[in-house]
């Protein structure tokens, strides 16, 4: 049977936008307890995809990231670019890769969370628009883990992470949610949108979360090379800038007893 909740208990939480390279996992390390305590955080959950070296996650890594304060890892569709995470993603029980990826693949598509009597589960969807990566239908994909979690009673809300090039399938999947779901939020174009909100039948919505990284670059990267790369198009490693180094992410406040998010906050910290 659902829990009851009181109208006007708050559940808080923080989600963090892509961790870029070295920079931004040393930012995690400065900032996440500070903020924990700071906004009396009940849940950190951070997408970690692109945390290893600007490009996959390595085990070493998400055991860093989790003993620094952060309750759960989310992927994306640099999911599997370190060589070896696809043999140790299963150690972590609360690290997730993208729900809508084959059934086949290793990893869970979801992770639940606990705290105040109050059940999370986290998911994250693939867009399919502009995304190479081979995915199910995100919007069939996220009723499913809905009813998984939510529906089967394992969870009372869950936070949805929507990692997609397209603006469009963001914003439309955050409108197919509304209700359903405590949050969408959006990532993987490592740029933070102003478009943050509570839509309304009570859905936390912003576009995207932005990047927890070095911000002098190009989303992450050092510029010389990727401007080169636009102008003759010829081959290049691309290292992960230094400069400018911000985390970026944004601050849900959930009413269990009401089931409705009353607030959608940018959090970047310089």
């Amino acid at each position: 049977m659902p829990r009851a909740f009181h109208v006007g208990q708050v559940i808080k939480l923080l989600f963090i936008g892509d961790i870029v390279g070295r920079p931004g996992r040393d930012k995690v390390a400065t900032w996440v307890g500070r903020l924990r305590e700071k906004h009396q955080l009940d849940f950190v959950i951070a997408n970690a995809e692109n945390a290893a070296a600007g490009a996959g996650i390595t085990g070493s890594i998400a055991k860093t990231l989790l003993g620094q304060g952060i309750d759960a890892i989310t992927l994306g569709d640099h999911v599997w670019d370190q060589r070896g995470w696809e043999h140790e993603i299963d150690d972590f029980d609360t690290v997730c890769r993208p729900a809508n990826l084959s059934g086949g693949c290793p990893g869970r598509d979801h992770v639940i969370l606990e705290k105040k009597g109050f059940k999370l589960a986290v998911f994250t969807v693939l867009g399919r628009t502009f995304v190479g990566m081979k995915s199910d239908c995100p919007f069939h994909a996220a009723d499913s883990m809905l009813a998984k979690t939510v529906g089967a009673g394992v969870a009372d809300g869950a936070l949805v992470e929507i990692h997609a090039e397209a603006t469009s399938e963001k914003i439309a999947l955050g409108w197919y949610l509304d209700g359903r779901a405590i949050a969408v939020l959006g990532t993987h174009t490592h740029v933070p949108t102003a478009d943050a909100e509570v839509r309304p039948k009570g859905t936390a919505y912003i576009s995207d979360a932005g990047m927890t990284g070095p911000y002098r670059g190009v989303l992450g990267r050092e510029v010389e090379p990727v401007v080169g790369r636009f102008l003759d198009g010829m081959p290049r490693r691309f290292p992960v800038a230094e400069e400018d180094v911000r985390l970026s992410g944004v601050l849900v406040d959930y009413d269990p007893g009401s089931k409705r998010a009353t607030r959608c906050e940018l959090l970047v910290v310089k």
